[in-house]
């Protein structure tokens, strides 16, 4: 299949997956809506203030194609601040939103992703995988998966609310999470796997999002978007 068909197969799942989600779905479900507050650092994109977190993975309200990236600093492996914005201003970023190395979906994914690594960089992209472990847990991912990209620590899921797939763990995480994320998760949230490409302006140009956390974006899948995209990103800049 061509590299344009698969991108257009790629939004379409996107936008498919999302059609059936609004602002109003809580109240029309009837759901009991929990809010906790947003540390946005200052930053006017993004969800911001007060949250309301979704009971379920599907009533989320993402970021869309067109809007900006966060403001967010978050701790690397070693424990080390991290700039995200400085990062991805410097060139077009592929931005992994998993769940943790605890789980297997997201284990397969993360190495998926590390045999994708050399033609995304070959490409100009950097890779970037976000989690809810602790730094302690992104070094023994790194470690296990022989990973060679940035692992970045959003314990407190602080880029996930701002990001809109922040919702609430079902109950049979909610002993887990407490351990995996250093104590720093008190509502017991979880994010919804997503991938997002940005350009160096922070400009979602891309994103896959899927509320079933067993299905992840194919890497070969990836590989034919960004390849699209650099294309589209290469004429629109006239390189």
């Amino acid at each position: 299949m061509p590299s344009a068909n698969l991108f257009r197969l790629a939004c379409f799942v996107v936008i498919f997956l999302f059609t059936v989600t609004s602002s109003n779905t809580l109240q029309a479900q009837g759901e009991r809506v929990i809010t906790t507050t947003v540390d946005d650092g200052g930053a006017a994109n993004g969800h911001t203030g007060i949250y309301a977190i979704p009971p379920q993975p599907q009533d989320i309200s993402p970021l869309l194609y067109g809007e900006k990236l966060p403001i967010a600093t978050l701790a690397d492996a070693a424990g080390k601040p991290f700039d995200l914005n400085k990062a991805v201003a410097e060139k077009p970023s592929i931005l992994v939103m998993y769940r943790g190395g605890w789980c297997p979906y997201c284990s397969i994914q993360l190495s998926g992703l590390q045999q994708a690594l050399p033609a995304l960089e070959e490409m100009g992209y950097q890779l970037i995988a976000v989690s809810t472990d602790e730094p302690s847990g992104l070094a023994q991912s790194a470690a296990k998966e022989k990973l060679g990209y940035t692992l970045l620590s959003d314990a407190d899921l602080a880029l996930s609310k701002q990001l809109g797939i922040a919702f609430k763990a079902p109950k049979a995480y909610w002993n887990m999470l407490p351990k995996t994320t250093g104590g720093k998760n008190p509502d017991l949230l979880l994010p919804v796997p997503s991938v997002f490409i940005f350009d160096k302006k922070g400009i979602i140009q891309f994103e896959y999002i899927n509320p079933d956390f067993k299905q992840r974006l194919d890497p070969d899948l990836l590989l034919a978007v960004a390849g699209s995209i650099k294309k589209r990103m290469a004429v629109s800049t006239g390189r």
